[in-house]
């Protein structure tokens, strides 16, 4: 196969009736295996990805540097949710990334387009780790607290307060099927130690001023009141964002090491006197400026992780 060439797939469900006929339900684990193999066998995958890497808002040119493409439209994936938000492709992408087979998930699905179905929304996290990733990276676009980081930056995620998680929003409410993995899952080490410092490391080599913070992931749609952003930053919090927390908490029950980062791509208000307007195209310029770098700084920590 040329390096540069890429397969689109069709999707066929004559063999698989219960994709067919029954309606998907995301925390049946039977479902999610048969739509692991669905994916595997309809890809015709030359081999199984090490690594799944979930592009955030306009960040979905990260999938676009991969070699030997295969993709895999979400329409084409029965009981897959769909994304209709600007900025985010709508593409399952496996390929190269230099030296290791990593799938991409091109457009995240945001709990706030699916009446908050956080176990759906993280249905690809469970699909990743079935299909063999060992690891995840997500990448997202979220407003920055000042003083610590500013327009353009990006920063690592060091630690998250998953606000839906609080309120018994959790993907993983409900009756747990152990073959997904613990009921109770600790989050102390949610984002590896290690691929934070192999990130730090990445951003050294290729002169990257590299931020490390807080992410607090709210239920959105709508931007934080000027109120709230001060309460979160009470709360020791540096960016703000409508994702992440749930899909890094599914992937640690499912035993997968994790990395995030976010491009801030505005500035939270903090007065209401002097707030100004945030909207999305604001969003997708500041990640469609800084998706070079985001797209530079993700192929260098994937080849330098060790797992």
């Amino acid at each position: 196969m040329n390096l540069n060439s890429e397969i689109t797939v069709e999707s066929d469900l004559t063999n698989y009736p219960s994709l067919f006929n029954e309606k998907f339900n995301p925390k049946n684990y039977n479902h999610i295996c048969e739509l692991a193999k669905y994916i595997l066998e309809i890809g015709n995958l030359p081999k199984k990805p090490i690594i799944g890497i979930i592009c955030g808002s306009g960040l979905g040119d990260i999938a676009e540097i991969l070699t030997e493409k295969i993709t895999i439209p979400y329409s084409k994936i029965p009981g897959f949710p769909t994304t209709n938000i600007p900025g985010h492709k709508g593409n399952l992408v496996f390929g190269n990334m230099g030296n290791k087979y990593v799938v991409c998930l091109q457009g995240r699905f945001h709990a706030y387009e699916h009446d908050m179905n956080m176990a759906l929304c993280t249905t690809p996290v469970r699909i990743f780790s079935l299909l063999g990733c060992k690891a995840i990276i997500v990448s997202n676009a979220a407003g920055g607290i000042p003083d610590k980081v500013t327009y353009g930056d990006i920063m690592l995620v060091k630690d998250h307060i998953f606000m839906p998680g609080l309120s018994g929003m959790s993907p993983l409410v409900g009756i747990n099927d152990k073959r997904f993995g613990p009921t109770f899952v600790s989050v102390h080490d949610a984002y590896d130690r290690e691929f934070r410092s192999v990130a730090k490391n990445v951003a050294e080599k290729i002169n990257l001023n590299l931020k490390e913070g807080i992410l607090v992931m709210s239920g959105g749609p709508q931007y934080e009141t000027p109120s709230e952003v001060r309460l979160y930053q009470t709360l020791g919090a540096n960016a703000l964002g409508m994702s992440t927390a749930h899909e890094v908490t599914v992937a640690r029950q499912c035993g997968l090491r994790c990395l995030a980062f976010s491009l801030i791509t505005n500035i939270c208000n903090l007065e209401v006197d002097t707030a100004v307007e945030v909207c999305h195209e604001e969003v997708l310029e500041m990640s469609k400026k800084a998706g070079k770098t985001a797209c530079k700084f993700v192929y260098e920590i994937v080849n330098d992780l060790v797992l």
